[in-house]
């Protein structure tokens, strides 16, 4: 299986994006229990304007993440392995599996508690480490196997998105929203019937909507995704290029070297100390970490053979079901989306988002040399 040009500078991008990311999470550990500390912390709560510098990062620079995400999906849904219903079908059953049994895992140890809100943590697959890993097994494993991965992800991000809008928001002002709504319609209009191909309109657009939802109790990223469906994908510009493919190729580096490095020193600084580890038992934690270790290898896995059993759907070419399960334990990297959900599912619980964060980390550390390992050996 060949690899376009598209989807091998994605993956050359994950793979430094995901190398990036680690290493700025090892130095926001090691200030968040330095002698530093302090400094650390009170730099990401300084103020500017109306926000904090931790706030600008995770409701500013994340809605330009999600817009990245949804020029993504946008892409896989019109000509990448989305666009056709048989290919789709596999990563998608792969994607509702690697969703619903770890979050039915969390909710089974933590109903009717405060921490309840936090299934929705290791619902989350983080794309650029899944695919630094894969990067580490080189020819090891096939070309299809990555395009699985991704195409499965891209769906896993988008249920996030449809949980972070639906589940995880504020309480809503109707007239906020209704005018993020109209200048999305407007944006809408300006792509069809109008053929509008220069990005200014719509990027000025998308900051205005950004401000509205920022106002109106929706989580802000979700301005992003909305952006990326009003701008066009298939109308081509004198490069030939669409406006979508641009903007995408042109967030590919802003993304995975200057975001998510951010993202990453403003939100994984936890203080480990015998208090957090002794929180890594909590039902909270067991939760997140047994759904992103164990629910997400199992209901990829699962998911996918009942689909190829009843004939819905076929292994891609090279791959075999030694390699689902690797995909699946890949699928266990949580990282950026866990931690992103995790902010909002205890907004005003820091202690419950310090512990939540450090299970993130060790779990993802385990399904990441998990899966490393087993995919060695297949």
């Amino acid at each position: 299986m060949k690899l376009s040009e598209t989807f091998t500078r994605f993956v050359q991008s994950g793979q430094f994006g995901g190398a990036l990311l680690i290493g700025c999470t090892i130095a926001s550990l090691l200030l968040a229990n330095s002698a530093l500390a302090d400094t650390y912390h009170a730099f990401w709560h300084a103020r500017i304007g109306p926000l904090t510098i931790e706030h600008w990062i995770n409701d500013g620079l994340m809605a330009i993440f999600f817009l990245f995400i949804g020029l993504e999906l946008e892409r896989e849904l019109y000509v990448g392995e989305l666009s056709q219903l048989r290919n789709a079908l596999l990563p998608t059953f792969a994607a509702i599996g690697g969703m619903a049994v770890p979050a039915l895992l969390h909710f089974s140890l933590n109903a009717g508690e405060l921490s309840q809100p936090g299934f929705g943590i290791p619902m989350a697959t983080d794309i650029a480490f899944a695919l630094a890993v894969l990067a580490l097994l080189g020819p090891r494993v096939p070309a299809a196997l990555k395009v699985f991965v991704v195409a499965f992800a891209v769906i896993d991000d988008l249920g996030a998105i449809v949980l972070i809008a639906t589940v995880y928001t504020a309480e809503i002002s109707v007239a906020w929203l209704a005018a993020a709504l109209a200048i999305w319609g407007a944006l809408v209009l300006l792509n069809r019937p109008l053929g509008v191909k220069a990005l200014a309109p719509y990027l000025i657009g998308g900051v205005a909507m950004w401000y509205c939802i920022l106002h109106a109790g929706v989580h802000a990223s979700i301005a992003g995704v909305m952006l990326a469906f009003a701008i066009p994908f298939r109308a081509s510009t004198p490069d030939g290029q669409s406006p979508s493919n641009r903007l995408e190729h042109g967030l590919h580096k802003p993304v995975a070297f200057l975001i998510l490095p951010l993202f990453a020193l403003a939100n994984t600084g936890v203080t480990i100390d015998q208090s957090a580890i002794a929180q890594l038992v909590n039902p909270n934690s067991l939760g997140i970490a047994l759904g992103l270790i164990v629910g997400k290898p199992l209901g990829v896995f699962a998911l996918c053979f009942v689909a190829v059993k009843c004939g819905l759907s076929g292994l891609p070419a090279g791959v075999r079901w030694s390699h689902v399960a690797g995909a699946g334990m890949l699928g266990g990297i949580g990282f950026t989306m866990s931690i992103f959900i995790t902010n909002l599912a205890f907004t005003n619980a820091p202690a419950m988002i310090a512990s939540s964060k450090l299970a993130v980390l060790a779990a993802s550390l385990v399904a990441g040399l998990s899966g490393l390992l087993w995919l060695r050996k297949s």
